[in-house]
C-alpha cells in the first residue's frame, strides 16, 4: 500500500496558517489555530439527455467509457422477459450489436470495455452464475462464479474483475475476483447486501456502496486486494442504483430509498461522499451505469426505459476541511 508521501510528494507539515495552494489530498497541522486540515477538491457538474436505447430494459449491465460504453442484458417488460440484446454506444447514438448474450438474463454485473467487456451472475428463471467475454464482436462462455447469484456489483477488466454481493437467497457479501481464467472466493464483504453498487479499475482495488439487507443502507466499503474497510457512508441510504468510477473517486447515483425513488448524486473523493446535481429521472432504478466520477453514463432503468443521460464535471469546487480541534 503507497503511502501518504509516495501519494502526495510530501510529509504532513506544520504550517503557521494555511498554505497557499494546497493540493487535493494534502493533510498539514495549522499550529496558529491547533488544528490538522485537509485539501479537498469536489468535482460537481450536471447531467445532460444522450441518445436513446433501441432496445429499452432494465436490470441490465454496463462496461467502458461514457464515449465508448456497452450495454447488455436486462429485461424488456418489467420482469417477464429476460434479454440478452448488447448495444454500443460512442457518445451520440447505440447501435445493436449483432451477437446477444449467450444466456438471457437479469440483474447481473458488468465489468471491463466495450471491446473486451464480461457479464457475469443474474437472473432467468433462477439466480445463475454464468460467465461470459465480449471481444467486440460475441460472447464466450467462460467459467462460471462459484456462488451463483443476482443483484451483485462488479469491478474491474475484462481479465482482472471482482464480484462481490448480491442475492443467493438470502443476501451474501460473497466476494470473487477473476484472473481471466476462474473464479477465486477471496475476503468477504463487512455488510451482506443485495441491490448494491461498485466500482474500480481493477480487482484488487475497488468500492462497494448502497444496497439492502434487508432495508437499504448507506454502508461504504473499500478493497485492497486482500479484505474489505468500512468507510464513510453515503449521504442518502438506497439499493438499485448506479455506480462508477475508481475506488478513490467514484460516482453513486439513482436507485430507491425502500419505496422512494431518489435522484440523487454523490461523488467521492476516497474519503467522504457529496452531494451534487440529482439525475434528471427521478424514478430510475436498475440502470446501467459506467464511466468516471467526471464523465459517466446512465442507460435505461425500470420500468424498461430507453433514455440516456450523460454526467459532466467540467469543474470543482476546493474547500479544506478540519480534521481536529
Amino acid at each position: 500500500m503507497a503511502t501518504y508521501k509516495e501519494i502526495i510528494g510530501t510529509a504532513v507539515q506544520n504550517f503557521a496558517g494555511d498554505p497557499a495552494n494546497p493540493i487535493n489530498g494534502q493533510v498539514w497541522y495549522n499550529s496558529s489555530t491547533g488544528q490538522f486540515k485537509y485539501q479537498d477538491i469536489i468535482p460537481t457538474g450536471a447531467w445532460a439527455t444522450g441518445g436513446n436505447l433501441n432496445t429499452g430494459r432494465d436490470a441490465g449491465a454496463g462496461s467502458g467509457t461514457q464515449t465508448a460504453a456497452l450495454g447488455f442484458g436486462g429485461t424488456t417488460n418489467n420482469g417477464i422477459s429476460n434479454t440478452g440484446v448488447t448495444e454500443s454506444y460512442n457518445g451520440t447514438s447505440w447501435t445493436t450489436s449483432p451477437a446477444s448474450l449467450n444466456t438471457a438474463r437479469r440483474l447481473q454485473a458488468g465489468a471491463g470495455t466495450n471491446t473486451a467487456a464480461l457479464s457475469f451472475g443474474g437472473f432467468t428463471t433462477v439466480r445463475v452464475g454464468n460467465n461470459e467475454s465480449y471481444n467486440g464482436s460475441t460472447w464466450t462462455e467462460l467459467g462460471d462464479l462459484n456462488t451463483a447469484r443476482s443483484q451483485l456489483a462488479g469491478a474491474g477488466t475484462n481479465t482482472a474483475a471482482l464480484a462481490f454481493g448480491g442475492f443467493v437467497p438470502p443476501n451474501t457479501a460473497v466476494n470473487e475476483s477473476w484472473n481471466g481464467s476462474t473464479w477465486t472466493e477471496l475476503g468477504d464483504l463487512n455488510t451482506a447486501r443485495e441491490g448494491l453498487a461498485g466500482a474500480g479499475a481493477t480487482n484488487t482495488a475497488a468500492l462497494a456502496f448502497g444496497g439492502s439487507n434487508p432495508t437499504v443502507v448507506a454502508n461504504t466499503e473499500s478493497w485492497n486486494g486482500t479484505s474489505w474497510t468500512e468507510l464513510n457512508d453515503l449521504n442518502t441510504a438506497r439499493q438499485a442504483l448506479g455506480g462508477c468510477g475508481t475506488q478513490t473517486a467514484a460516482l453513486g447515483f439513482g436507485g430507491a430509498n425502500n419505496t422512494t425513488f431518489v435522484g440523487n448524486t454523490e461523488t467521492w473523493n476516497g474519503t467522504s461522499w457529496s452531494e451534487v446535481n440529482d439525475v434528471p429521472v427521478v424514478t430510475r432504478y436498475y440502470l446501467a451505469s459506467v464511466g468516471t466520477n467526471a464523465a459517466a453514463l446512465q442507460a435505461g432503468g425500470a420500468p424498461a426505459r430507453t433514455d440516456t443521460n450523460e454526467w459532466n464535471a467540467p469543474y470543482s469546487v476546493s474547500e479544506i476541511i478540519t480534521l481536529t480541534t
